[in-house]
């Protein structure tokens, strides 16, 4: 049966961390009246028969054709509602993938998109167009950084036309800046085949890989507690080789001080606090001698000014937080949510060091991470994931 397939390769992909991350990724199957297609907010890994949203595909078509409003909220509002109104009955309950119109565009049985570490040091680099062309030619499409959602299936819609045109067949690869990869193929097979040819090509060219050995868990109590403190919640620490390096200096951290992709944004959030202490090990535990009491303390006050300075210019608060010379704290209202801003965290550093390999890391632009941030579709996603 396609639908129990479709549940077998989306927890062989989604069991993965090399492919995707907390709720990250979507999966779908279609025949020619229905799209079933990965919930908003579900997991990959945990994929069930009653994951999946059956979409009449005639409403989404119908979609892609219609006029919206050009104001983004607006647009976006009414896109939803069709979209919602799409579900086949007895689906009401669920929510469809925000990429729900780009697996309905791609005629192939199956589609897998997710999030690689390895393809998005391709796709979020500086020559990654370049790169990719050098890499896959005329077997793959590459489409310049976009806001997900309705104006990223437009533009898919058309890339797809145009190489259909020129190529006289569908693309089975889309690679998108900034965000990930979709593959499309009439068989399982096909799929992790695809996968496998991926991974292959961009391997041989990586000239670099993180080093995440030394890994530590444990951070001083007094900062700890502070952070969780300014978070409202929870604060889990991290530091290995890797994250050693970046946090050094202001310079050494720039490879990681904004946001790759929409689901970095989602859970480790856009702007991430550097605190530059000026001394290693200025953070004391409580027994210390007294002058090291007196130095924590000043060193706590300026951690709470540069903490609501960040707040003030950024508008939210940082769900990351690198503390020079020592490591990097995950921040969240839950213990959940801290831990997984920081595999998220992690994930962007593991993108960070393999577009080196590409020219250098490429952050979203401050309109699209400004979009992301006030997207409700996105919002949706991050509260059911967190529970």
């Amino acid at each position: 049966m396609s639908i129990e397939a479709l549940v077998d390769i989306s927890r062989y992909y989604g069991s993965n961390s090399d492919y995707v991350n907390a709720g990250g990724g979507n999966t779908s199957f279609k025949d020619k009246e229905t799209l079933y297609v990965k919930s908003s907010g579900t997991s990959l890994a945990e994929a069930v028969p009653e994951t999946f949203v059956g979409m009449d595909r005639k409403a989404l078509g119908r979609i892609l054709e219609k006029a919206y409003p050009a104001e983004s909220a607006a647009r976006e509002k009414a896109v939803l509602a069709d979209l919602m109104a799409a579900r086949k009955a007895g689906m009401e309950q669920k929510r469809p993938s925000v990429e729900t119109l780009l697996h309905d565009l791609l005629p192939f049985s199956y589609v897998v998109h997710t999030h690689p570490a390895l393809v998005n040091g391709l796709t979020c680099s500086q020559q990654g167009e370049t790169a990719m062309n050098k890499l896959f030619g005329r077997e793959a499409i590459w489409i310049p950084s976009t806001n997900p959602g309705y104006i990223l299936s437009i533009k898919v819609k058309k890339a797809m036309e145009d190489y259909t045109a020129k190529e006289g067949r569908p693309a089975s690869i889309i690679f998108l800046q900034n965000h990930g990869v979709f593959v499309g193929s009439d068989s399982i097979e096909g799929i992790k085949n695809t996968y496998r040819d991926i991974e292959k090509k961009i391997e041989g060219h990586i000239k670099k890989r993180p080093d995440f050995s030394g890994e530590s868990r444990t951070g001083p109590g007094r900062l700890s507690s502070v952070l969780a403190e300014l978070a409202g919640g929870k604060a889990a620490f991290l530091c290995n080789r890797e994250i050693s390096r970046l946090v050094k200096d202001t310079a050494s951290f720039y490879p990681v001080s904004s946001a790759f992709s929409p689901d970095h944004i989602v859970y480790a959030g856009s702007d991430p606090l550097f605190f530059g202490t000026g001394k290693p090990g200025a953070f004391a535990e409580t027994g210390s001698q007294e002058a090291s009491l007196q130095e924590a303390s000043l060193q706590e006050a300026s951690l709470q000014k540069a903490w609501k300075n960040h707040v003030a210019k950024t508008g939210m608060a940082p769900k990351i937080a690198a503390i020079q010379g020592l490591g990097v704290y995950g921040l969240g209202a839950s213990e959940k949510a801290a831990d997984l801003a920081l595999v998220l965290f992690l994930d962007a550093v593991k993108v960070s060091v393999f577009s080196d390999s590409f020219g250098g890391p490429l952050f979203m632009s401050r309109d699209q991470i400004n979009f992301i941030n006030g997207w409700e579709v996105e919002a949706y996603r991050s509260k059911a994931v967190m529970g």
